[in-house]
């Protein structure tokens, strides 16, 4: 199995997994032009693409869903709840083009076993995903303001774990955003800052190899930097070597980071 980050932030967010028979796009938050690029600078022809998995409806996750369906015939498959809230947005699908998984039921997709799990946020019925291929895992968890127990049970186990760490609280604080839109983020239908994240991986890491890539990040709130050092000192203090045990990197914003291969 492989994964690569065709981009994650608050812009724009889409990811590419791969295995021998299986290509499939996590979100398509950027138009349809920009995808594309995306996808072919991960080495893969658009048309290729098996199936789009929808998390949640925001623009910045689903703005080139539509094209992309229509574009190269690829199935979207999403929740209900996220497909009455986002079909007008992403325009007509072809009916063989919608398809709907349940949150918190598993589901196959060619030689990928699939769960969604619902997380906490101001969309519809928002979810992440543990993809399972053979004895390999993948875990998928943004756009979640806090993390409960059930998630926690979802994450473990995980060969990658591509997590949100969208702010630092005091950048937040300080920064350009309103009142009001400081207060979405930080509340517990917002988004993870960088030390939430670090709380989460302490509870779910076992130090076996783990590769971990934080995600999501909020370009005014937050730096690459920030993020890293923030969860790398966090797990560090608890006895983990991040150079040994696991593998700590950050989602590129605005281009493709380095495949990882399982």
């Amino acid at each position: 199995m492989k994964f690569t980050s065709l981009s994650s932030g608050s812009s724009g967010n889409s990811l590419l997994i791969e295995t021998d028979k299986t290509r499939i796009l996590v979100d398509a938050g950027f138009t349809g032009k920009r995808l594309e690029a995306l996808i072919k600078d991960a080495g893969v022809l658009p048309e290729t693409i098996d199936a789009i998995l929808v998390t949640h409806e925001h623009n910045d996750h689903i703005k080139g869903a539509g094209v992309m369906s229509r574009r190269f015939n690829i199935p979207i498959i999403a929740n209900e709840e996220t497909w009455i809230a986002m079909i007008k947005k992403i325009g007509p699908i072809k009916d063989n083009n919608i398809l709907v998984f349940k949150n918190d039921y598993d589901f196959t997709l060619r030689d990928l076993d699939i769960h969604p799990f619902s997380t906490f946020h101001d969309a519809a019925n928002s979810c992440g995903f543990a993809i399972n291929h053979g004895k390999k895992k993948i875990s998928i968890m943004t756009d979640t303001g806090t993390v409960n127990e059930r998630i926690k049970r979802q994450l473990l186990g995980s060969d990658v774990l591509f997590i949100e760490s969208n702010h630092d609280p005091i950048m937040l604080m300080n920064g350009p955003y309103t009142p009001a839109l400081k207060r979405r983020v930080a509340s517990t239908k917002g988004h993870l800052s960088n030390l939430d994240c670090a709380y989460t991986l302490e509870e779910v890491l076992t130090g076996n190899g783990e590769k971990v890539i934080l995600a999501h990040l909020s370009g005014e709130n937050n730096t690459a930097s920030i993020a890293y050092n923030t969860v790398s000192d966090h797990l560090t203090d608890l006895g983990l070597d991040i150079n040994r045990d696991i593998s700590l990197n950050v989602a590129d914003r605005n281009g493709v980071s380095n495949r990882i291969e399982l």
